[in-house]
């Protein structure tokens, strides 16, 4: 299980299983998790939770109705996991570098109330500098869904080992989302004279659009086409790419600054998790200064695997 909120991922040696987005809803029958309810968030903001992974503990959360705590959450994930997944054999978890040795704690304590079996626990970064081939310096740059984690890897003696680790706050998917969000809300107040956050349907649903839209290849390279429907009305606004781009290079700004507070000049390989991926105009960006490359989804997986096999690829072990 990889344990990033903007999708924890369980793998077996044939890929990824199932992904779930670290999204729980609070609602009077069950709880209910992942996409299910990362896609009624916004229609429900006050039952909604994705920061119990980013900020697991036992302190109480007052307003929740048979919610003690983060932990309850995130048992509740690990068991939903378990049973979407089919899960229940030996398992490692792969974590981000940001997790205290409090919330190592509690997640281990979690882990032994799961059905499957816990036979060990491994930095991400380190199953991700695996794939930086004999890279002497490696970068990993972790996106989840409130903050980026930067983990400097360094091989000495055949051997991988992490350095540091670098919190960069508020650059997280989900802040992302909420700048662009904001975008394209007054593209179409400016355009169509429709406020997509004026009520908590439209909401949702521009928060659900904005994906897809970001993933357009049309003949219009220039803008992305936005389209909602209200009712009986169809809405449509144009948002200029460019725009797009400038406007989320602030963000870009503060994880290259941090990137560069890390890397050894002409020597730091740069791996990125995938949800870089969906970024207009961030590899460009992040390119002209590093030596950049996104891995896939099941690239954490496959490096455990190799490596717990005995034939990882740059034959380097984990410490």
């Amino acid at each position: 299980i990889e344990l990033n909120d903007n999708a924890l991922r369980v793998g077996d040696e044939s890929g990824i299983i199932i992904e779930s987005p670290g999204f729980a809803l609070a609602g009077s029958k069950q709880l209910q998790l992942g996409d299910i309810a990362k896609q009624q968030a916004r229609l429900q903001p006050t039952n909604s939770y994705n920061r119990y992974l980013h900020e697991l503990s036992l302190d109480p959360i007052s307003h929740a109705v048979g919610i003690r705590h983060a932990a309850d959450i995130a048992y509740a994930h690990l068991l939903h996991l378990a049973e979407e997944g089919g899960v229940d054999a030996d398992m490692i978890f792969a974590v981000p570098g940001n997790f205290t040795h409090q919330q190592l704690a509690i997640l281990l304590g979690l882990a032994k109330s799961s059905p499957f079996t816990t036979i060990g626990m491994v930095d991400s970064a380190l199953a991700a500098a695996n794939w930086a081939g004999h890279a002497e310096s490696v970068i990993y740059a972790e996106m989840q869904l409130h903050q980026v984690v930067l983990t400097k890897i360094i091989a000495q003696d055949n051997q991988l080992a992490r350095e540091s680790v670098i919190q960069v706050p508020s650059v997280g998917s989900q802040n992302f989302m909420d700048l662009m969000m904001q975008l394209a809300t007054g593209l179409f107040i400016q355009q169509c004279r429709f406020n997509p956050q004026h009520d908590a349907e439209s909401e949702q649903q521009l928060y659900n659009a904005l994906p897809y839209w970001l993933l357009q290849n049309d003949t219009d390279q220039n803008s992305l086409i936005l389209e909602l429907k209200a009712k009986t009305a169809v809405h449509t606004a144009k948002m200029p790419r460019e725009s797009l781009i400038n406007n989320l290079s602030r963000h870009y700004k503060s994880i290259g600054q941090q990137i560069a507070e890390l890397a050894v000049a002409g020597q730091s390989k740069i791996l990125l998790s995938p949800e870089f991926a969906g970024l207009p105009g961030l590899q460009a960006f992040l390119g002209q200064s590093f030596d950049l490359e996104i891995l896939p989804a099941d690239a954490i997986s496959k490096s455990i695997f190799q490596h717990t096999a005995g034939y990882s690829g740059c034959n380097r072990s984990l410490q």
